[in-house]
């Protein structure tokens, strides 16, 4: 089993930045898979950012040059730098690790005022 908790979230004004962290209650150096999720009210939950053990990330099109999602294996973390952020990056963000099966933290609200 792994926990996830997510921190970092907030109110910041469009064009603002913020940084999201992730730690895990285990070693994440065996988690292919770690990534960043949002739901926003209303709408489903969606992908956001993806990082693999190799380094490899993937991004949803919409945060595509404006996030950035990084992992620090030796602090069992995951991160998500927004830059740029706009009024519909609002949502609860939620990271996810990929280990025999999925498991998710519980959520950081990210509001993006205009």
């Amino acid at each position: 089993q792994v926990q996830l908790v997510e921190s970092g979230g907030g109110l910041v004004q469009a064009g603002g930045s913020l940084r999201l962290s992730c730690t895990a209650s285990k070693s994440i150096f065996s988690i292919n898979r770690m990534g960043w999720y949002r739901q926003a009210p209303g709408k489903q939950r969606e992908l956001v950012a993806a990082i693999f053990g190799g380094g490899q990330t993937n991004y949803a099109d919409s945060v595509k040059g404006r996030f950035t999602i990084s992992r620090d294996n030796a602090k069992n973390m995951v991160y998500l730098q927004m830059n740029g952020l706009k009024p519909e990056d609002t949502a609860v963000y939620s990271c996810a690790a990929d280990w025999e099966g999925r498991y998710w933290g519980q959520g950081t609200q990210v509001t993006v005022s205009s």
